[in-house]
């Protein structure tokens, strides 16, 4: 199995780093780039990545809009910025953004966060997983609703969710619940489910927007 990657960055150095840090695994290869988005997307395209590192800002169209136009496409669509996403959120979040990584957060939570999209999953960058789904519940209104017809959660279900709220991977769900990696997999799954939810990210800004968890 190798996970083809995409980057869009208008900094070729950026680019560059991006590049040594996911072609140094073996399940890696890096098949595109892109300096701004306009090319991105002629890029993703023409090459039908699994996954797309995108910067939120790049000339002639930004990230946001990048995730937009690639929405319902096979390849699925990971935020890369050094910047305060707050403006952001709302937007890459109905776009079906399927994760946020800060650019210092360090080489492991950007390799995570390519083989999580790919697997369908989604991760957020602890480090701005509580300030940013702060934001969205702060803004009122809903970015993410749920199905018509969505089930209530169960106890351990409502559990999950709060963690993932936070930025919990499913490790260290797994470990604070003292449950099985696959077990949390499927009470993740069994949430979208009920739901109607695409991804963690989803679940994370319903949690939020739903006052299922409040600031520390």
């Amino acid at each position: 199995m190798t996970i083809r990657v995409l980057l869009a960055d208008d900094q070729p150095m950026i680019r560059a780093s991006l590049r040594i840090i996911l072609e140094d695994q073996p399940d890696i290869r890096v098949v595109a780039e892109a300096g701004d988005g306009v090319e991105a997307i002629e890029r993703a395209r023409g090459t039908g990545p699994d996954v797309c590192l995108v910067d939120v800002q790049m000339p002639r169209l930004d990230g946001i809009e990048v995730a937009g136009a690639l929405a319902g496409a096979p390849t699925r669509v990971v935020m890369v910025t050094t910047f305060d996403l707050d403006e952001y959120v709302h937007g890459a979040l109905s776009r079906g953004a399927a994760g946020f990584v800060l650019k210092d957060a360090g080489p492991g939570l950007l390799v995570e966060a390519v083989r999580a999209a790919y697997a369908g999953d989604a991760l957020i960058s602890p480090a701005i997983t509580l300030r940013l789904l702060r934001h969205v519940a702060a803004r009122g209104g809903r970015t993410v609703v749920p199905r018509a017809d969505a089930r209530p959660l169960s106890a351990r279900e409502t559990e999950v969710v709060r963690a993932i709220a936070r930025g919990r991977s499913n490790q260290e769900i797994a470990d604070a619940l003292f449950l099985s990696v696959s077990t949390v997999k499927g009470y993740v799954s069994g949430v979208q489910a009920k739901l109607g939810l695409r991804n963690r990210v989803e679940i994370a800004a319903w949690a939020w927007e739903g006052r299922l968890v409040v600031t520390p």
